[in-house]
């Protein structure tokens, strides 16, 4: 009689801010799916944060502590059962396919060598106006119609997953946390902690979902951004967990994205902050004092 492993466990991290309704339609959408995760953390800044209370067929626990992504989802870590087998970052406007936990609990089981995954995002709404709730749902609702994914695919090696949506193996990651020298929005802090995990990382087509990036009204301070946009791959590069040809690349992309579209800036973003955070960044590295938590003092 041949032995079949039981499957992987999963837990889910969700750090948010401000937005309630979001974490209770992502609460509703783990309890949808074919395997429940073990634990779910919740990481916000207060009570105003947090959906009311409910019936789930899994433990969610609620972290409140001081903002920013970084300090946020290291909250979550350190509140990880210590038999948890995959832990996933999700966005708390992410909309997972009702068979992603399954899906990449199998995944894992079949990479070993695997350390990290990112999965695939069948829309991504934070280069536009956002995708809706609604909307992302039907996306998801018609992609699963067909049934689980087949069996997963590695379609390329990355140097870092992409932040809403990605999964690591606990074993690998017990000693690594995000960077909290990363204040606030933590601009490429996912880059940064992957760099850090030994073992490969990697997007499949394993599990999916639809990111909806949402917008609420337009970026009302753009300017701590665009100085994040340059001051943390600069210390990334300085640490070492950021080449200095991607360094170079990143900041002179959105140096140029940013400056150019003051002209016709999109309603949803402040351009002209960023464009003057970028600014301000230049000026304090050729003064050599750019360090990422000068956005505190903005």
């Amino acid at each position: 009689m041949n032995y079949v492993s039981p499957p992987l466990s999963v837990a889910v991290i969700i750090a948010s801010l401000g937005r309630p309704q979001n974490v209770s339609t992502a609460l509703n959408l783990l309890a949808a799916q074919s395997q429940q995760p073990v634990q779910v953390l919740l990481s916000m800044e207060t009570i105003a944060d947090a959906p009311p209370d409910a019936d789930y067929p899994f433990v969610v626990e609620k972290i409140f502590g001081p903002r920013g992504s970084s300090v946020q989802r290291n909250r979550g870590l350190d509140r990880l059962n210590p038999d948890v087998d995959i832990v996933v970052f999700y966005d708390d406007d992410f909309v997972p396919s009702r068979f992603a936990l399954a899906s990449m609990a199998q995944f894992f089981q079949d990479h070993a060598h695997v350390a990290g995954a990112d999965g695939l995002v069948l829309q991504d709404g934070i280069g536009g106006p956002g995708i809706t709730a609604e909307d992302a749902r039907a996306i998801v609702d018609a992609a699963d119609t067909e049934g689980a994914p087949p069996k997963g695919r590695i379609l390329s090696l990355t140097h870092g997953l992409y932040g809403c949506n990605m999964a690591y193996r606990v074993a690998k990651i017990r000693d690594i946390r995000f960077d909290e020298e990363l204040p606030l929005y933590a601009w490429f802090e996912d880059l940064d902690f992957g760099a850090r995990v030994p073992g490969d990382l990697v997007h499949t087509d394993a599990f999916r979902g639809v990111h909806c990036g949402e917008k609420r009204g337009r970026e009302r301070n753009g300017k701590l951004l665009g100085y994040s946009q340059v001051a943390n791959p600069v210390y990334m590069m300085r640490k070492g967990t950021l080449s200095k040809k991607f360094t170079f690349r990143s900041i002179c992309k959105r140096l140029l994205v940013n400056h150019f579209k003051i002209f016709y800036p999109e309603p949803w973003v402040d351009r002209k902050g960023r464009a003057a955070g970028n600014r301000i960044a230049i000026v304090d590295f050729l003064r050599g004092r750019l360090r990422p938590d000068r956005i505190l003092e903005l």
